[in-house]
């Protein structure tokens, strides 16, 4: 694969998390979330959207964000890494493991955390998007089980602020 080839950055946050007393990195999702995860996986399964690549982090609601998500996806062969580093990452940690993906690697799904996940998606987008999905993700914020998609062409290595476009954003009350 070519490294001018356009690749994917799915972004996600995880589903709704249940606030039992258990440290944070050990929260379950909620029922709420258990709905809304599925929800999130069939969006993609339709938007063509199944990851060569998804990178999670080892949070408990993540993993099981993950798990959920993935039932509802066509192709099951993909490589699934949990990643330390993604738990309470800042977007400038996240482009750091970002670009440390194989350029073999065409789209790749990170299930991650708020405010990263959020911040990353503003800052590698800029104010490039198509459609509405700047303006609703700025709006709305990156509620828990949202996608967002961005397009970004050229090696891992490059992904850095203002190197993608933002080209879908849904939101569980989109449905």
């Amino acid at each position: 694969m070519s490294v001018d080839t356009p690749r994917r950055i799915i972004v996600l946050r995880h589903a709704k998390a249940d606030w039992p007393s258990v440290p944070d990195h050990e929260r379950p999702l909620a029922d709420r979330g258990r709905r809304d995860a599925p929800a999130a996986g069939r969006w993609l399964a339709g938007a063509g959207i199944n990851p060569g690549l998804v990178l999670c982090s080892t949070a408990l609601r993540t993993r099981e964000t993950w798990k959920l998500v993935a039932h509802e996806l066509p192709k099951r062969s993909r490589r699934t890494v949990y990643e330390d580093r993604l738990y309470e990452a800042s977007p400038g940690e996240i482009v750091a493991v970002l670009q440390e993906t194989p350029d073999e690697v065409s789209d790749l799904l990170l299930v991650g955390h708020n405010p990263g996940v959020q911040g990353l998606t503003e800052v590698l987008a800029g104010d490039a998007a198509e459609g509405d999905a700047l303006v609703r993700l700025r709006r709305g914020g990156f509620p828990t089980a949202a996608v967002a998609v961005l397009s970004h062409t050229g090696s891992w290595k490059t992904v850095e602020p203002g190197s993608a476009r933002l080209v879908a954003f849904h939101a569980p009350q989109d449905d």
